[in-house]
């Protein structure tokens, strides 16, 4: 089993690994984890250290201090935002556009979109404040948790700009793109409460509770079979973005390595010797 690389700047984040759990912590509590280019950049190079390592099967994605995240740091925000430390230089295969706006806004997206496609689940743990880039990063991940005080918005409009970070894309498979538009456009903060019942987060638990909900979700996760987290992950990931015939062939195609696996194997003999599995992912 890997452990962390210890190479990468991690000013703006606390990692930390138990076992299979990667736990990230975004780590400028004394701006409520308001994000900086500075910050797209360690995660972008943090995705990049992580995803290729099968033995995580959980990352766990948290603010420290009193909010998950505020949003941007409205300090970087003007002409010299694409300028800033960090934020042209992320980790990239060569630049994304010849537009140099364009450019660093897809490398910016890069620090979120990886969150996503990674072959491992990741949780959001949402307490204080969700705002904005605090909201988009939550959306990218595969699960969001949240405290019953926790307050969640797009606010982009209240500067003149959208939300370009993947919430347009991200947010309307999730609440409906009714739903999607109401709280783009309107810029609107709402509880923790609504935001479950809309199904903008998938639990929601009492302020004292959200840790140890997290850990026992982060927990009961690792306990899956890899391979077929990582197959299912990518076939729901595509579910509605292409046709049902190639959904379903996807489906299939993710299916066909789990048949010959190890762990279907141990699931079978677990399930008749009446014990917990013990997956190893291959």
């Amino acid at each position: 089993m890997s452990d962390l690389p210890d190479h990468l700047d991690r000013t703006t984040l606390r990692v930390t690994r138990e076992n299979h759990i990667v736990r990230v912590g975004l780590n400028r509590p004394d701006r409520l984890n308001a994000q900086t280019p500075q910050m797209w950049r360690e995660l972008a190079e943090l995705g990049a250290a992580l995803v290729d390592d099968a033995s995580i099967r959980v990352l766990v994605l948290s603010g420290e201090g009193r909010a998950f995240s505020s949003g941007l740091d409205t300090s970087v925000l003007g002409d010299g935002l694409l300028d800033a430390p960090g934020f042209g230089d992320a980790p990239n295969r060569g630049s994304r556009d010849p537009d140099p706006v364009l450019d660093g806004i897809l490398r910016a997206q890069d620090a979120f979109s990886w969150l996503e496609s990674a072959p491992f689940v990741t949780i959001a743990a949402l307490h204080g404040y969700a705002l904005g880039a605090g909201l988009q990063i939550a959306l990218a991940c595969d699960l969001r948790v949240a405290s019953q005080s926790a307050q969640l918005g797009l606010l982009e409009f209240r500067y003149g700009i959208i939300p370009d970070l993947g919430a347009t894309q991200r947010l309307p498979r999730l609440v409906g793109l009714g739903r999607a538009k109401e709280l783009v456009l309107t810029a609107a903060t709402i509880d923790a409460t609504e935001a479950h019942r809309i199904g903008l987060v998938e639990r929601l638990v009492s302020d004292d509770d959200l840790a140890e909900a997290v850990e026992a979700l982060a927990q009961q996760l690792a306990a899956q079979p890899p391979l077929a987290v990582r197959g299912a992950k990518r076939a729901l990931n595509a579910a509605g973005t292409i046709p049902i015939e190639e959904g379903l062939r996807l489906e299939a195609e993710m299916q066909r390595p789990c048949l010959h696996s190890n762990d279907m194997v141990e699931a079978l003999t677990a399930f008749v010797e009446r014990r917990p599995a013990q997956f190893t992912g291959s």
